[in-house]
């Protein structure tokens, strides 16, 4: 190779960006579409997760949506990714999307957790331990079971047992409303100490801030072991191959109880915005980052951990 060659490569090298310096993603990957579906513990993971896309460059948009209506806008490509998925009460709803492939699973993004019906613990004491014990109730229940959104997978599971007259439900009401308007009814029966069947979760503070006892018996709708759970993250159809470096941040993002408890807490109990809420309590637990971040570059593809740490002030 000639001297002239050499020194032409050099110079090229010499006025070029870094790899580093340069976009590693389309600028359609720049806007992050997230499904947000009114619960706290999805507001809280949301909330992470789009403080970290903003540390790194990114622009996160939640977008409200049912449940059901999270997966059609994940299948009409309306919606890029969804943190929420509860499994196996959705399965009803993912399974259909999941197996034509107009929705992808990443990973799960949580263990440990638990959904099916709950009671207060005097409800409890006095014996409804099971569900084949809530028709014995019928009359000091009057008749109801408290749910949250209309569309909800739980409900339509509550709703499920009721039409086909399990346990002796046949009769019975479900009443919809939403996680903040059921926790208020849960809230008045125990000052009152009434009887109530409810729709409960953990992670989520009303299993501190309540008393409560979660039933058995509902292995063959909402799982076993009091229905116990974990949390799955979804896209839509080959958004990790077409937004790589996202798609890198969304196999690395795990979560915790006691992580989401605790901004749950700020969410629901000092009426923390979500980001808000999320920015504080990495702030106060840095040391996440280096695990989400691993692999992970900003937007224009520069280090990650030190933008997302100056994005928090620290």
């Amino acid at each position: 190779m000639s001297k002239n060659v050499l020194r032409l490569l050099a110079a090229a090298l010499l006025i070029s960006p870094p790899l580093s310096a340069l976009a590693t993603e389309p600028a359609s990957c720049r806007t992050v579409r997230l499904a947000e579906v009114g619960w706290a513990d999805i507001s809280a993971t949301t909330g992470l997760a789009s403080t970290v896309l903003k540390g790194l460059g990114y622009k996160p948009q939640s977008q409200l949506a049912s449940i059901p209506m999270a997966y059609l806008g994940m299948e009409k490509n309306d919606i890029d990714v969804y943190l929420g998925a509860w499994m196996p009460s959705m399965e009803v709803i993912a399974r259909p999307f999941l197996e034509k492939g107009s929705v992808e699973r990443v990973r799960t993004n949580l263990t440990g957790a638990k959904y099916t019906l709950a009671v207060p613990d005097y409800t409890f004491d006095a014996g409804l331990q099971d569900f084949k014990d809530i028709g014995r109730f019928r009359q000091q229940l009057a008749g109801n079971i408290y749910g949250i959104e209309p569309g909800n997978d739980g409900n339509l599971l509550i709703q499920k047992l009721i039409d086909e007259g399990h346990f002796g439900l046949n009769g019975f009401k479900l009443v919809e409303s939403s996680e903040a308007g059921m926790l208020v009814q849960v809230r008045r029966a125990v000052q009152a100490k009434k009887p109530l069947v409810f729709l409960a979760w953990e992670p989520h503070p009303m299993n501190t801030k309540f008393a409560i006892r979660y039933l058995s018996g509902g292995d063959a709708s909402f799982g076993p072991d009091f229905g116990s759970a974990v949390v799955d993250t979804h896209t839509r159809r080959g958004y990790s191959d077409e937004c790589r470096n996202v798609g890198a941040l969304l196999k690395n993002l795990e979560f915790s109880l006691a992580m989401e408890n605790q901004i749950m807490g700020a969410i629901l109990d000092d009426k923390e915005q979500p980001e808000r809420a999320a920015k504080a309590w990495l702030k106060a637990n840095p040391q996440v980052l280096d695990r989400w971040l691993s692999g992970v570059s900003t937007y224009d593809g520069e280090a990650a951990v030190p933008a997302v740490r100056a994005s928090l002030g620290l």
